[in-house]
């Protein structure tokens, strides 16, 4: 570890960012942070052109840490996201790192969250702030000199943010900054859009580019569950339930967490342990050997605990947390399939956290599958199925082995012998239900995710195409009329998908290299939405807009045929 925190050390990190990184069991630099590091504490601006997945975030706040003042109560440091749920990981990303920083603060700022703790943390002198450009506009009309203190500037995945429709609001929030500040620019993609913010707002940047490397995990089947955060513990027992596993991993993010599930598991009759970093040693190493020669079944880790860890008959992960990077799930389900053997991963992804999800997808180059959580009638198979197979082995020679007992017991007690054998199957399954009725009472449907039921939004759309209902004018109403040289186009997202205009202006503008002026009307529907577009060359900016995803969903903008 000594030799691998050195490689850190020798990109000049501060010593109280060492000792953090020591603490959090990181080994040595990816190439982005190797590159970047060094260029963001010589002080200049910087692009980088990296995939999430890359390290990035560790590039552009391990060196800003570096640099920091703690003692200077005032915002010195601002980081841009695209999204809340990326706003969270880079400011939970940042305070893990400035764990040895005393009196650093962080502040995430979004939407969603009331703004008033927000505004108060950052005129308290918070040092870092992580914000999506839409809500930190919302907190400059209140206090225009929020950021006038602002040394260090972060655009993380600008190429999202346009694409979402931030042009307008990163304007407002350049022009709020001291002009001497350092900016760095990371982006997986640098479009036409992305170099004109470099050009105006950045000064003489250097250049850095990783490519992507894809990431292939051989002899592992994933799959993943769409789950509400408060029902993962129910969700994680009926899984083990018809899970054939032999040994496994369950992946959490925080200590409590790890005792809270094992503690649940152990209550079920599962063989589980909990591994975290308070965690003594030796104890550790217990645990990993029970785990090996199979006292134990099933360990409850956070990552850094996990390290390390090679035990051939782990035959599953659980990833019940989701990983806060591609990277990181790569290496728990690399904790499975091992020694030529196959192995299974399971996700469970809440409503949130289906942008990580694809993130993943794309850095790791496979598709994770999606499951759906056992009902009732396979709970009650997989538990019989089980107890066959713990029973068949038994009965060859029961009869000549057992057969006087049987008859004597019988007797004594006053049974049939199929009395006796119900009784004896009651005791060895520990009063285990074992029908239908009593499992669905004991095992409740977990409610789905997403809105309501497809059966429902499938009855709601009935209506709205006969009419009669309110939604059929927002639904059906008549398109204005278009203006010369223009086509409408239509695509099928609308305000459920959570879609704005500008929304969709965005991603037009950076994925098909359009003019503002060129763009119409854009008109957003519940179900769909329809944008005005030149006539001209449509069918070669239709084919530059095939792959575009617009709040991580495909766009798919087709000319609309009107009746």
């Amino acid at each position: 570890m000594t030799q691998e925190i050195g490689g850190f050390a020798a990109l000049g990190l501060h010593s109280n960012i060492l000792a953090a990184l020591t603490a959090v069991g990181y080994e040595e630099p990816s190439p982005i942070q190797s590159q970047a590091i060094p260029v963001i504490l010589a002080g200049h601006d910087m692009i980088g052109q990296a995939q999430t997945g890359t390290g990035k975030t560790a590039a552009f706040a391990l060196p800003i840490l570096s640099k920091i003042d703690p003692a200077k109560r005032e915002p010195q440091a601002l980081i841009l996201a695209p999204t809340r749920e990326l706003a969270l990981q880079v400011a939970t990303a940042f305070e893990t790192y400035s764990k040895q920083m005393p009196g650093l603060n962080v502040v995430a700022v979004y939407g969603g969250a009331p703004m008033g703790p927000q505004l108060k943390a950052i005129r308290q002198g918070a040092q870092v702030i992580v914000a999506t450009p839409g809500r930190l506009v919302d907190h400059l009309r209140r206090d225009e000199k929020v950021l006038s203190t602002i040394q260090y500037l972060v655009l993380d995945e600008a190429d999202e943010m346009l694409k979402l429709g931030f042009m307008d609001d990163l304007e407002i929030i350049f022009e709020a900054m001291p002009e001497s500040r350092q900016s760095v620019l990371f982006s997986a993609t640098l479009p036409h859009s992305i170099r004109a913010i470099a050009e105006k707002h950045l000064r003489e940047p250097q250049h850095i580019k990783i490519a992507a490397k894809t990431q292939t995990v051989s002899r592992i089947e994933q799959a993943h569950l769409m789950i509400h955060a408060d029902q993962k513990t129910n969700a994680v027992l009926r899984l083990l339930e018809v899970e054939d596993f032999d040994a496994l991993i369950a992946f959490v993010r925080t200590k409590q967490a790890t005792l809270d599930l094992a503690a649940a598991l152990e209550a079920k009759g599962f063989k589980a342990a909990a591994l975290n970093g308070d965690i003594a040693q030796n104890q550790r190493e217990r645990v990993i050997e029970s785990l090996k020669d199979g006292r134990l079944d099933i360990v409850v880790a956070t990552d850094v605990a996990a390290r390390g860890i090679d035990v051939p008959r782990i035959t599953h992960v659980f990833n019940v947390d989701m990983p806060y990077d591609p990277e990181s799930y790569v290496h728990r389900i690399g904790r499975t399939g091992r020694a030529g053997r196959d192995g299974r991963a399971l996700l469970l992804v809440t409503p949130r956290e289906r942008r990580m999800l694809q993130v993943i997808e794309r850095v790791t180059g496979q598709k994770v599958g999606e499951v759906k959580l056992p009902n009732a009638q396979q709970v009650l198979d997989a538990r019989i199925k089980k107890l066959t197979s713990s029973l068949a082995p038994l009965v060859a020679d029961a009869e000549t082995s057992h057969g006087d007992l049987l008859d004597r017991l019988t007797a004594d007690i006053g049974c049939s012998p199929r009395a006796l054998a119900a009784a004896l199957l009651k005791k060895a399954t520990n009063g285990q239900a074992l029908d239908l009725a009593t499992v669905e009472r004991e095992q409740p449907l977990v409610p789905g995710v997403g809105g309501a039921p497809r059966e429902r939004r499938e009855r709601d759309g009935e209506r709205s195409e006969r009419g009669g209902e309110r939604g059929e004018y927002r639904e059906r109403r008549a398109p204005l009329p278009l203006a010369e040289g223009r086509v409408r186009c239509r695509t099928a997202l609308g305000t459920r998908d959570g879609i704005a205009a500008k929304n969709l202006l965005g991603a037009i503008l950076n994925e098909g290299g359009l003019a503002r002026e060129a763009i119409g009307r854009i008109q957003i529907r519940e179900t769909f939405s329809l944008v005005e577009l030149p006539e001209d060359g449509l069918d070669r900016l239709l084919g530059k807009l095939k792959d575009t995803r617009v709040a991580g969903k495909a766009l798919k903008l087709r000319r609309y045929r009107e009746d």
